[in-house]
């Protein structure tokens, strides 16, 4: 199989963008690893697959597959490149474009200075749609962890992400307390583990150990669920920019029922064509 593809980050968390569109591909999880790997592939975090829409009120269906190729259900720093993407290619002249993924429809603006703004729709934070195993929603739940019990707050954003406070991002036991909490049998389909130091009600920094991929330069869903994790905690505002290794994207949530606008840049490294 040949096909052209496309490489690209957002802040760092980098995506081998394919259009499934205009060429023929079967993407599945050995294909999904041969693409992802470093040293014999191409090398990303994540494969994005743009595809032809299957409801009539999308433009697009979005697929991803983690490096280890398990397909996952959303993807906010992915989103952005996808807009990109689709633009850059004119398979779209929409500067509004309404996608569906795994986890949900969701829609992406492009803005004049090419950000991309992404409504990642109504947080999910009742325990069994996450999925989490818990009797009733709360802001914050113990786990049993070997560093002994801990405090999370549990949402889901399409995918189900773990997220808790710690004094500095620098110092977290990212690689360590990730993995192990990412599979807590408590999250019933696995976790993204997200570790948030508070700077001050407007502004946070993360570090985000995600399902499938380990640790990354940045991850959309995982700001966005620290900051809804923050403001169930009354630690957040509404406006919040989120500080990651890879750069900062600002979020937004007026609580309750409102969707999560994320903003933030999406980059193209470069393009070729790869045979397996």
């Amino acid at each position: 199989m040949r096909f052209r593809f496309t490489k690209m980050h957002g802040l760092g968390n980098d995506f081998v963008v394919i259009d499934a569109i205009s060429q023929r591909v079967r993407m599945n999880s050995e294909l999904a690893q041969k693409i992802a790997h470093r040293q014999l592939g191409i090398g990303c975090d994540q494969i994005l697959l743009v595809e032809a829409p299957t409801r009539a009120e999308t433009d697009f269906r979005y697929r991803i597959f983690n490096a280890d190729g398990s397909e996952v259900e959303n993807c906010g720093n992915g989103a952005r490149c996808f807009a990109k993407f689709v633009i850059d290619k004119r398979l779209t002249g929409k500067k509004t474009i309404t996608v569906e993924t795994r986890g949900g429809i969701i829609t992406l603006n492009v803005l004049a200075d090419g950000q991309v703004t992404v409504n990642m729709g109504i947080p999910k934070l009742a325990p069994s749609a996450i999925p989490f195993e818990a009797h009733e929603q709360q802001i914050a739940y113990q786990i049993d962890t070997h560093q002994g019990a801990i405090m999370i707050g549990a949402a889901s954003m399409g995918n189900p992400h773990a997220v808790l406070t710690v004094d500095d991002v620098k110092t977290a036991p990212v690689g360590t307390l990730g993995p192990e909490i990412g599979k807590h049998s408590k999250f019933l389909e696995g976790a993204n583990v997200g570790f948030m130091a508070i700077r001050s009600a407007n502004e946070i920094d993360l570090r985000v150990f995600e399902r499938g991929s380990g640790e990354t330069l940045a991850c959309g869903t995982g700001a966005c669920a620290a900051v809804v994790v923050g403001r169930l905690q009354h630690q957040l505002a509404e406006k919040v920019a989120v500080n990651l290794p890879g750069g900062t994207l600002h979020i937004e949530w007026q609580g309750d029922q409102s969707p999560v606008m994320m903003t933030g840049p999406a980059t193209t490294v470069f393009q070729g064509q790869i045979k397996l």
